[in-house]
């Protein structure tokens, strides 16, 4: 076995150097570019809000407070979204149990029905997991969704604290 040899202070195996090691600088180096182009990813300001209304129409309803939209964003040009309905919450397709799924179809089913096609989405606003949006969302005939499901005891008031459990509520 050859023994190994050492540099600036440093021993490494036989065979080996600084320059055959990933070099550290690099590493953070490249950390770095990584960091910093996640963080020009991230919205100019989290609180920014865009008022609308912006028209849409809905590609799929995905549970009893979030839908899938084309939104029309200028002349010719959609962009298709996540956008979960504000200030409600909706019980889980997955949910802890049989009747807060029951109840969750039936969300999603009413969703559906009363959104129509064609919707108009206002007080746009990042969500806070990402990769979707929260907005106001009325059907064609100005109807808000949102409480059109709260109406229908088939949503709670939500405004971002901690959510009622749909299993405990179903119950009463």
């Amino acid at each position: 076995m050859q023994a190994g040899r050492r540099e600036r202070g440093l021993r490494f195996p036989a065979g080996q150097g600084p320059r055959e090691a990933p070099p550290v600088r690099a590493r953070l180096r490249i950390a770095r570019l990584l960091a910093a182009a996640l963080f020009a990813a991230l919205p100019a300001e989290a609180g920014e809000v865009l008022a609308g209304p912006v028209p849409a129409r809905i590609v799929r309803v995905v549970d009893g407070d979030t839908i899938e939209v084309a939104a029309r964003i200028w002349l010719g040009q959609e962009l298709t979204v996540r956008v979960r309905l504000d200030g409600v919450d909706a019980p889980e397709l997955k949910g802890g149990c049989a009747r807060e799924r029951a109840l969750a179809v039936r969300a999603r089913t009413l969703l559906a029905e009363a959104a129509g096609s064609e919707i108009r989405l206002s007080a746009i606003q990042h969500d806070k997991y990402g990769g979707r949006v929260i907005a106001r969302v009325t059907a064609a005939d100005g109807r808000d969704l949102g409480m059109t499901l709260i109406e229908a005891g088939l949503a709670h008031a939500y405004n971002g604290g901690a959510r009622l459990p749909w299993c405990e509520t179903a119950r009463r």
